[in-house]
């Protein structure tokens, strides 16, 4: 079986790559097609091909450019030439064409229809809202789109019933659990990299989106800071909206020494280094449905602290500990007995670790794949 694994701007680099592998090690003949890697990633391809066919101009002009509305703007533009007008034949060549994100819905919609019939189309819907009502024109359609594939896989009966709701006939969702990730492993440089936490740390880490209650989590730390409690607080990732206000309300208030912001693009080993010297994980998410970056820090052995929203609800009570989505204060009361105690954190950590443990690998996810490839291609 040949398949084309496509996410065209490497949205979920680390789930596709290792999706990818397992599937190569079951005997698929994999590609995965998205954009030129960056120096922040750290795909290192095993037994599959990847093909860097998306974004090649704006990728290259990036460095000259910026990130700012001119290169957003370029992108657009490549990204709907290459769907209207560009060679899909190594995704239409495939048995299964599998798209992993669909990064701009009206240019989706192009590519899509010319698939149709050409190749089955199987689509991972990661979250029900894909741009969590804050994406524009990039998401405008996005809900039409779903009608064209043959199947639609999510992870969790969070997703399932969200689509069901949204009139997607069932008989198209299939349930395949997200596994645990890893990142790739910090070295000594990246450990040098990060500070040692001189107090209990607080550790934020990923995309900065509103979606994702940074401004929360911030609103709950000057709470405690203010009450006399001590600990630091990190914020690790690419902010895509104004954290200045937030970073100016910790340093008005004296707090400034506690705070840890690194900002930008990082690598997974920076990231690692950051979960290394963590106490605390949150994920203190006003909504979601499954959670890569909770998933891929299991393994640390850190106390996690989430809000009660998608998959998070679901956990069980001993592996993290939740707040009320979008609550502040009762972020705060939850976080209050974690930065106080040193062995509430460890017990909660390891049981964090051991759940990590539980639950299943990428080679299950694999098979669960191909048999929907199968069923697709059979019908």
């Amino acid at each position: 079986m040949k398949a084309a694994m496509c996410d065209p701007s490497l949205f979920t680099g680390r789930y596709d790559d290792s999706l990818c592998a397992a599937m190569a090690a079951e005997g698929v003949d994999v590609s995965l097609l998205a954009r030129p890697m960056r120096v922040t990633d750290a795909i290192v391809p095993q037994g599959y091909h990847y093909d860097a066919c998306f974004f090649r101009g704006s990728e290259a002009l990036r460095p000259r450019i910026g990130e700012g509305r001119a290169f957003r703007l370029l992108k657009a533009a490549e990204y709907g030439l290459s769907c209207g007008l560009g060679d899909l034949s190594a995704l239409s060549g495939a048995d299964v064409a599998h798209m992993q994100w669909l990064p701009l819905a009206p240019a989706d919609r192009i590519m899509l229809r010319r698939l149709k019939g050409r190749t089955a189309l199987v689509h991972t819907v990661h979250n029900a809202d894909a741009y969590h009502s804050d994406a524009g024109m990039q998401g405008r359609g996005y809900r039409g789109l779903l009608d064209l594939f043959d199947a639609l896989i999510v992870h969790g009966e969070t997703t399932r019933a969200a689509l069901e709701r949204q009139g997607v006939d069932p008989a198209r969702i299939h349930v395949t659990p997200h596994p645990p990730m890893r990142l790739a492993s910090a070295g000594p440089d990246d450990l040098a990299q990060v500070p040692d936490a001189a107090l209990p740390r607080l550790l934020f880490f990923g995309t900065i989106r509103p979606y994702k209650g940074v401004d929360l989590l911030v609103e709950a730390c000057l709470m405690l800071w203010r009450a006399g409690h001590r600990f630091e607080l990190a914020l690790a990732g690419k902010p895509f909206m104004d954290i200045a206000p937030l970073l100016d309300s910790v340093r008005g208030a004296g707090f400034g020494e506690r705070l840890i912001a690194d900002l930008g693009f990082l690598t997974e080993q920076r990231l690692d280094a950051h979960m290394a010297k963590a106490d605390i994980l949150l994920f203190p998410y006003r909504h979601i449905d499954s959670s890569g970056a909770f998933l891929s820090a299991l393994h640390h052995g850190r106390a996690m602290v989430t809000s009660d929203a998608g998959m998070f609800a679901t956990l069980p009570p001993e592996v993290a500990i939740k707040a009320p989505a979008g609550n502040a204060p009762a972020l705060a009361q939850v976080l209050l007995p974690l930065v106080e105690s040193a062995a509430i954190r460890q017990a909660l950590g390891a049981r964090a670790r051991t759940y990590g443990d539980s639950m299943g690998n990428w080679q299950g996810m694999a098979r669960a794949t191909i048999a929907i490839y199968r069923s697709v291609t059979g019908a």
